[in-house]
């Protein structure tokens, strides 16, 4: 291309060098600087777009330190731009600047409109990869917006809950208000939605403290979704790790997003709700190589993304990208500007969107050095001595798409993980699959076989049942089978092993009886999720029976299938009580979510084991029991007098005790209240069984009958 050929509108504008930091659109009243990585492109500009579409193009000037960089005096904010540059274009040596394709700015604070995938949005020719597409994508893409950042956050400030005493709901910014009665109808499926009294109400009356947020970094649908008239819905598809989604904005997207956001978490706060931030930094929309250039590919392509290398560690040719996170392509984190971008973007959104702590998406993929995965790497590491971010909530979802990145129980503190294991075992012991009861004591109990190990607390479980990915609460106890013909891939997409039960009938029906064991079999998952060591997540509407008729992977389902019915008629509100009794009495009482482990021993000279596990005959359980693959009953009596935990001020904490029953058998079980020194009459406080009211008191050395499937928990009296 010829110097400054794109230059001609820019000639004789009024442009000063600027400075290469900070990195993105930073305004100020009397200039707008800009500046973004490119290190191997030779020319680079910044283009500006007026309310008509119009171009105004002005050639950066400066480069330094592989930073392109300027600044333009008199921009307003909600100002839109991008970039082009130019450079190379040899794709099998992994170089594509295409100036052609206009570029988001990967450190941009706002996006504005939407992304038409049609083959501009390509660099190259469709169907010759190594020829460069001359056709301009600027009409086919959103713009990068200029923010100005002047929001009062007032008095708010961290609320640093404890792990130990969090409870987390995975919820869907959209599927959480889209269709709420109760919120303005202007505000449906919006941050401003889940702001109103009648989201944060509805969370702290059911014992919620933290709202872990699916995927609001800006997002796009993958072009193969559009084509089937689908799109991204649950939002792992990112793209600008600095902007909040767009389409999740009430009041408009030329940069009122961010303050929008921002009042969101300031309201959460202010009712004592932390937020947490589902973040995909693994890999980005623009897929594979033959994915559209977007942002990272045309600015550094060879940087962002990881490549095949051979033995001496040097990218094979032709270009290969490599690829553990099944989305087409793998961020390179042990590159210094990703590594930047990565720790830049964690930091914009605890300091400056005040959010509590992220769930890291596929984080093994994170972690690779030389392609093997590495839990002392480079982000890791950065992330565990940053001032900032080493005291925010940190969960990783600790596997990626690979067979080795499967690393449940690795992380280092002050990590915790995601527990797969913990949700396959309690659903087979629910669906009665499971070979006793060793291996459903030892998740109730934290697993410790997964975290005491390298002095981690239970806490470093994060436990549960259902998650966005796989069936709902009420579709794991009503389908054998997956259901996904609607996301147009012939039910070959979304996992089989669902380890689900349908209760003798596949799907809804309205045979009572099926539907009544349904509703106590959800309510046995809930009330073993929330009475479990370690940290419950529930799933937004798993509560009141929320069903996606089969659908274990719905993230192409932007409608009634994945959005919560908030109708009364069909909610499952006996699980909701059941549920919002269980975490009562987790919040309530210290011996219920207990930061030590378990010993099995007493806390005091003569006093009772912090932790016993009962027979159904009403005693200890013995090294046979253990090892009896037909026992489908267990017993756990938690002591809280007193408990293992000191007080912050060092003194003796005592609490009541509770013997719990859970019988996954077929069959109604009589068991005895244990009869000895230790253990006194019990109250029945929650019970899924119908012939045990709640306030039953129950002496040492009684007998009850647990009716088959059921839950059962008394509280020391």
């Amino acid at each position: 291309m010829t110097p400054g050929m794109w230059n001609h509108q820019g000639e004789t504008a009024e442009v000063w060098p600027g400075s290469n930091y900070p990195l993105g659109a930073t305004w100020s009243e009397e200039a707008t600087n800009f500046a973004v990585y490119a290190p191997r492109a030779t020319e680079a500009w910044v283009c500006l777009f007026d309310d008509t579409g119009a171009e105004r193009r002005i050639a950066f000037t400066e480069h330094s330190l592989g930073v392109w960089h300027c600044s333009v005096p008199g921009l307003e904010p909600g100002t839109l731009y991008g970039y082009r540059m130019d450079g190379p274009w040899v794709p099998e040596q992994g170089l594509r600047f295409n100036p052609h394709k206009l570029l988001l700015d990967p450190y941009g604070k706002a996006v504005s409109g939407e992304l038409v995938p049609d083959e501009s949005v390509f660099g190259y020719v469709l169907g010759e990869p190594e020829t460069m597409s001359e056709v301009d994508s600027a009409g086919s893409m959103p713009r990068s917006v200029v923010v100005r950042d002047d929001f009062d956050w007032g008095d708010d400030r961290p609320l640093r809950w404890r792990w130990q005493d969090s409870v987390i709901y995975e919820l869907h910014v959209k599927g959480m208000t889209a269709l709420h009665d109760r919120v303005p109808e202007e505000l449906r499926g919006t941050y401003a939605g889940l702001a109103t009294p009648a989201v944060i109400d509805y969370l702290k009356d059911l014992g919620i403290t933290a709202v872990e947020l699916l995927p609001v970094h800006q997002f796009f649908s993958e072009p193969p979704l559009a084509e089937r008239g689908l799109v991204n819905y649950w939002g792992y598809n990112s793209l600008g790790f600095f902007a909040p989604h767009n389409a999740y904005s009430a009041s408009g997207d030329r940069g009122e997003q961010v303050a929008e956001f921002k009042q969101m978490v300031k309201a959460f706060h202010a009712a004592g709700l932390e937020v947490i931030l589902d973040v995909v930094y693994n890999h980005t929309a623009e897929a594979g190589p033959l994915g559209p250039t977007l942002s990272f590919r045309g600015l550094d392509d060879l940087g962002y993304y990881q490549r095949v290398v051979d033995e001496a560690g040097r990218p094979v040719v032709p270009d290969t990208y490599w690829d553990v996170t099944g989305c087409g392509n793998t961020v390179d984190a042990t590159h210094t500007q990703s590594l930047r971008m990565i720790l830049d973007s964690l930091r914009y959104w605890v300091d400056e969107m005040h959010v509590d702590g992220f769930r890291f998406d596929l984080m093994s993929a994170l972690t690779r050095t030389n392609q093997k995965v590495d839990l002392g790497s480079h982000l890791i590491t950065a992330i565990g001595q940053d001032p900032v971010l080493r005291h925010v909530k940190l969960v990783a979802e600790p596997w990626d798409a690979s067979m080795d990145g499967y690393r449940v129980g690795a992380f280092p503190p002050p990590w915790v993980e995601w527990n797969d294991q913990y949700r396959d075992t309690i659903r087979d012991f629910w669906r009665g699959q499971s070979e006793g009861v060793r291996d459903v004591a030892t998740r109730l109990a934290g697993s410790s076989d997964l975290y005491a190990d390298d002095g981690r607390s239970p806490y470093a479980s994060i436990n549960f049942v259902t998650a966005h990915d796989g069936f709902t609460l009420r579709d794991l106890v009503s389908y054998n089978e997956k259901h996904n013909e609607a996301n147009g891939e012939h039910n070959r997409d979304g996992t089989d092993n669902n380890r689900s039960w349908n209760c003798g009938v596949e799907g809804e029906t309205d045979d009572e009886s099926v539907i009544a064991l349904r509703r106590r079999q959800a309510a046995n998952l809930m009330a073993t999720l929330c009475f479990s060591n370690g940290v419950p997540m529930l799933v937004a509407g798993d509560e009141r029976g929320r069903t996606q008729r089969g659908n274990n992977n719905a993230y192409g389902q932007d409608n009634e299938v994945s959005w919560i019915d908030w109708r009364p008629d069909d909610a499952w509100l006996d699980v909701y009580e059941i549920t919002k009794t269980a975490l009562r009495l987790r919040r309530d009482h210290p011996a219920l979510r207990q930061r030590h482990w378990f010993e099995g021993r007493p806390t005091i000279k003569g006093g009772p084991k912090d932790l016993v596990w009962m027979h159904p005959e009403g005693r200890e359980m013995t090294a046979d029991d253990w090892h009896d693959g037909g026992l489908q009953v267990i017993g756990m009596f938690v002591s809280g007098d007193p408990l293992r935990s000191p007080g912050p001020h060092g003194e003796q904490l005592r609490d009541k005790s509770f013997l719990i029953w859970l019988n996954a058998a077929a069959v109604d079980v009589e068991v005895a209240h244990p009869d000895n020194a230790w253990v006194k009459a019990g109250e029945v406080v929650l019970s899924t069984n119908p012939e045990v009211p709640l306030g039953s008191v129950q002496a040492a050395g009684e007998k009850t009958v647990l009716q088959a499937r059921s839950v059962l928990v008394f509280r020391q009296t």
